[in-house]
């Protein structure tokens, strides 16, 4: 063979097996996932890289500072699955965004608080007429904010609530310019340090408005990927097996709590004390009557009454069942 034919044969292996990477790169599949600041085993999955390993997708994980923002950017087609408290996952699917919930990675439970802060006068639900509240709006803080203030007899317009997402809620607690809030971990945490807890998420749940966190993704996306949505639950079951099972000896040098507080910007030495007040369903508890089975859809429907009476939403869903679905947890468990 002459050299330059050598030279060409090469130049065409080369070219094939430059054809061959590229369609290999095209091939690979990529999802945004919008996360945000909560104290849940979703961090795990997202620490360890298992579900990228597995089904060879590529993870945008986009940190969002609240729901609303994951709604909105859902709603943009740029976020194919997010995590959202039940207020806002409310809020989008009476606004008729096509997406589903699948997953319940937490009872809220005890993870959220309404906290006075020192010397503010604030003593009880009826003492917060004219103080400022700092929470974030759409947030299920909120819905239960306005929800226990309603129970005990207090008109929420008398109380001067301001919108304002975990961060600036940290700010202005600092400076002195809000009298409470309704806010969950890590910046709950901080709050307490200088105020008491008046109530708290699950204290309130106990008065008929129960909330939760979830994550949700379009439709379009599970039905295109119905193996990476299997992939995705697999992992978040042994990631809420793992903090079910091992939370109470962790300590803040533990490896799972620094990744935890890694991913959520928390101190370490404040992730086991906050995530010891939530509860973490298992993908059988998902598909109890408690959640997936019908639980979380009644939330839903009660969160939007509620939208609606603060203008959130123009219109309450006769049924949100449509908007939940069990099918990628049974699937899982080989059901």
């Amino acid at each position: 063979m002459t050299m330059q034919k050598r030279f060409v044969l090469k130049a065409g292996i080369a070219a094939a097996a430059l054809a061959i990477t590229g369609a290999v790169c095209a091939q690979q599949k990529t999802v945004t996932f919008a996360n945000q600041d909560m104290l849940v085993p979703l961090r795990l999955v997202m620490e360890s890289g298992e579900i990228e390993k597995e089904t060879g997708y590529k993870i945008n994980w986009r940190m969002f500072s609240g729901g609303g923002d994951v709604i909105r950017a859902m709603a943009s087609g740029d976020v194919q699955m997010g995590e959202l408290g039940s207020s806002p996952l409310t809020a989008a699917a009476s606004q008729g965004q096509d997406i589903k919930l699948f997953w319940v990675s937490a009872d809220i439970a005890s993870a959220e608080a309404l906290v006075a802060r020192d010397g503010s006068g604030v003593t009880s639900f009826k003492s917060m007429e004219g103080k400022r509240i700092g929470v974030p709006f759409v947030s299920t803080a909120h819905y239960q904010l306005i929800a226990a203030l309603g129970k005990e007899g207090v008109d929420a317009r008398k109380v001067n609530i301001m919108n304002m997402r975990p961060p600036e809620i940290a700010a202005a607690w600092e400076r002195g310019d809000i009298d409470g809030t309704f806010v969950w971990d890590p910046v709950l945490a901080k709050v307490k340090q200088k105020g008491k807890v008046l109530a708290t998420s699950g204290s309130i749940a106990q008065m008929g408005f129960p909330t939760f966190e979830g994550i949700v993704v379009t439709s379009k996306f599970a039905q295109e990927n119905p193996e990476f949505m299997v992939a995705f639950v697999k992992a978040l079951n042994r990631a809420s097996s793992q903090v079910r099972d091992n939370l109470a000896k962790w300590t803040p040098e533990s490896n799972e709590v620094k990744a935890i507080a890694k991913w959520c910007k928390a101190d370490p030495k404040d992730v086991p004390a906050a995530m010891s007040l939530y509860k973490f369903p298992s993908a059988e508890d998902q598909l109890t009557a408690q959640w997936l089975g019908g639980g979380a859809a009644k939330a839903m429907s009660n969160t939007a009454t509620f939208l609606k009476s603060q203008g959130r939403i123009q219109e309450v869903k006769p049924d949100y069942s449509a908007f939940v679905t069990d099918a990628y947890v049974k699937k899982a468990l080989g059901k």
